[in-house]
């Protein structure tokens, strides 16, 4: 057994054995899929590293990737382009948030087989942005009035956007009464009392908390299937009815939290959080302009959960797009680069990190830095590369099975 299945089966200890399999067959598809579910072997070799520039601590979502931007609906019920998984969220060096997206470019570059100069010159852009936004000292946020190329037409799609859509996808008629579909390949039927069970925590959540929608009822549940990384660990879709306004429903996304993948390797005191869940939700809420609808926390059987609105539309931008679009892929990076520097300067001063006016002197001393940055990463995506090929050979003996 290789070193790698060792740290794999090490790491996936904890969660579904099954759902661990579908994760690892996710990963098998290309090496972009491997990089996203690897994210804790990124950060044990970055934390090794004795050749990268120092940068200021900053609030950081922990997994950045060119799929962990994507559209929602906020609470205010306009629609943002925006980070958006914090899973791994903490306190850490900002170049670290910086050093995985441009990973994930040259990665994806080389998966859709794009030239290795085009994907340099787009990692280049992400740090001119992003340093330019640090430079200038104010965050900015994307909606469908100030976008621009694939996120303007992404966002207006965002908005026309409505439950019925999501409705028709993943629900089905059944005995008279509308339920979640299990023909959908993301759905998983549920045990019998663990549905009870959560559909008795979810009404008294609704009952309890001020993130909950007034007026609504469970009216079914599964277990749902979502992303790269996430796989393995418990989530449910919840469909909920409203209580006073005939064929009104919302979808309500719950998301096992479990400590980050950074923890063992960042040295920095971070604050006291009341769980997991709390840690993600309270990080989202300091980084996004604004938050998702429902955000919340919750205990359900002794564990940990982020509580969130289903968005009515697919919210993450493939990385695929790259292929079919790339002049228009210059925007995005752009854009990209803009809202990674706007999310750590809204927190600038929060519970440690460095200042506004520090991340301003940074963001404008990027001759420093930018190179060591560009370089790390460039042969960072060079070992993904060797990692997966190792990967492959694993998974296809069953070397990194839990069982």
């Amino acid at each position: 057994m290789s070193s790698l299945s060792k740290e794999l089966r090490a790491f996936n200890l904890g969660r579904l054995p099954d759902m661990v399999r579908l994760k690892y067959h996710a990963m098998s598809e290309n090496a972009f899929r491997f990089f996203r579910g690897t994210c804790h072997l990124f950060y044990q070799h970055l934390s090794k590293s004795k050749h990268l520039p120092k940068s200021p601590l900053a609030w950081v979502c922990g997994d950045l990737h060119l799929e962990n931007f994507g559209s929602y609906k906020a609470d205010n019920k306009l629609v943002y382009f925006d980070l958006n998984d914090f899973d791994e969220a903490l306190l850490a060096p900002a170049l670290w948030e910086v050093l995985r997206l441009i990973t994930s470019i040259f990665i994806a570059f080389d998966t859709l087989d794009i030239g290795a100069d085009q994907g340099m010159n787009m990692a280049v852009l992400f740090v001119k942005s992003y340093a330019g936004t640090l430079c200038k000292g104010k965050a900015q946020s994307i909606d469908p009035r100030t976008a621009k190329g694939i996120v303007c037409d992404f966002l207006k799609q965002a908005d026309r956007g409505t439950y019925a859509g999501i409705l028709e996808k993943r629900t089905e008629i059944k005995n008279g009464k509308l339920v979640l579909s299990l023909n959908h390949d993301r759905h998983f039927k549920l045990d019998k009392v663990l549905k009870r069970q959560l559909k008795e925590h979810i009404n008294e959540w609704i009952k309890r908390s001020n993130d909950g929608p007034y007026n609504f009822k469970v009216k079914d549940v599964v277990f749902r299937l979502a992303g790269t990384g996430s796989v393995g660990v418990k989530r449910y879709l919840f469909l909920l009815k409203s209580t006073n306004t005939k064929e009104h429903y919302l979808l309500l996304d719950m998301k096992q939290s479990f400590a980050s993948s950074l923890q063992p390797y960042v040295k920095v005191r971070q604050p006291k959080w009341d769980s997991n869940a709390q840690r993600i939700i309270s990080v989202q809420q300091r980084m996004q302009n604004m938050s998702a609808s429902m955000l919340s926390a919750t205990i359900f059987n002794g564990e940990e959960f982020v509580i969130q609105e289903l968005q009515p539309v697919k919210d993450t931008l493939e990385f695929k797009l790259i292929k079919d679009r790339y002049r228009d892929i210059y925007q995005v990076i752009d854009d990209m680069g803009v809202l990674t520097a706007s999310s750590q300067l809204r927190c600038g001063g929060m519970d440690g990190s460095a200042t506004i006016d520090e991340l301003k002197a940074f963001g404008c001393d990027v001759a420093r830095w930018q190179q060591s940055v560009l370089d790390y990463a460039h042969n960072y995506a060079l070992r993904v590369k060797k990692d997966y090929a190792q990967f492959l050979r694993d998974y296809e003996n069953h070397h990194v099975d839990l069982n």
